[in-house]
């Protein structure tokens, strides 16, 4: 029986090495397996010897490399959430990092990818359902970094992505505005349409946000309100194509929508 035992617990000690052939592995030699994992593109492989070197040892500076470049490996290896709070992570660790700017960049694109088809899924989702939470959070990151490290190398592509989330975010409000416009929720429309103009003033789509309120206050009979809106129209854009072929407010929208 004794022998059996013995023989049970050894056989338990192999398995236990064999599902962990790192043990006592260096931090050196783990990171070089995280790096040629990487570049194999086996994310999972990569991100577990990261893993390990911030476990068995905290405080090398191979630790906070691999603090560093977890959120890419799980963005990578498609878990955003995890990837995120890495970048929360290292952020909140090493506030004042040579490198910190990248991290800012790098939640920035998580969260843009994550919300990518933001104007795509415009004419195949309700849009009422539509949380803009990532692009929302997407500009806030792009925006910490230009503010913060306004010379990175990172900043001009986060001000080009800016730009890009500003236009898709006030899109959507603007097709939101559209969408209560023609199921006759006229409060709901101008709210939407007025939302759109004061918080992305500059955007393109505000053109059409200012014709969403002028029909919005032309149907609920707000005449004083649309006469004033329709000047502000008509003053900022007065080529606009909502005018054209001589079209009233009143029955331009049925043309275009």
């Amino acid at each position: 029986m004794a022998v059996f035992i013995a023989a049970f617990i050894a056989g338990c000690g192999s398995l236990a090495d064999k599902a962990d052939e790192t043990t006592g592995w260096s931090a050196g030699k783990l990171y070089g397996e995280a790096k040629d994992a990487q570049a194999d593109g086996n994310w999972d492989k990569a991100a577990k010897m990261l893993e390990k070197i911030e476990a068995r040892y905290p405080y090398g500076r191979y630790a906070q490399q691999a603090q560093l470049e977890l959120g890419y490996v799980y963005w990578k290896g498609n878990e955003p959430g995890s990837a995120l709070a890495a970048c929360d992570r290292f952020i909140k660790l090493h506030p004042s990092h040579p490198t910190v700017d990248y991290v800012y960049y790098l939640k920035g694109l998580i969260n843009f990818n994550e919300d990518l088809g933001l104007t795509a899924y415009i004419s195949t989702q309700d849009p009422t359902e539509r949380d803009p939470k990532a692009a929302r959070d997407a500009f806030d990151s792009f925006k910490e970094l230009v503010t913060r490290f306004p010379d990175s190398k990172y900043a001009p592509d986060a001000r080009l992505r800016m730009n890009y989330l500003i236009n898709a975010m006030a899109s959507l409000e603007v097709h939101v505005a559209r969408y209560y416009i023609k199921r006759g929720a006229y409060i709901a429309a101008a709210n939407r349409a007025q939302y759109a103009i004061k918080t992305y003033p500059q955007a393109p789509a505000i053109e059409e946000a200012m014709f969403v309120l002028i029909t919005a206050y032309d149907q609920m009979g707000m005449n004083d309100l649309r006469d004033d809106a329709e000047r502000v129209m008509k003053k900022t854009f007065p080529t606009s194509r909502f005018y054209k072929d001589g079209l009233t407010t009143k029955t331009a929208w049925w043309h275009l929508w």
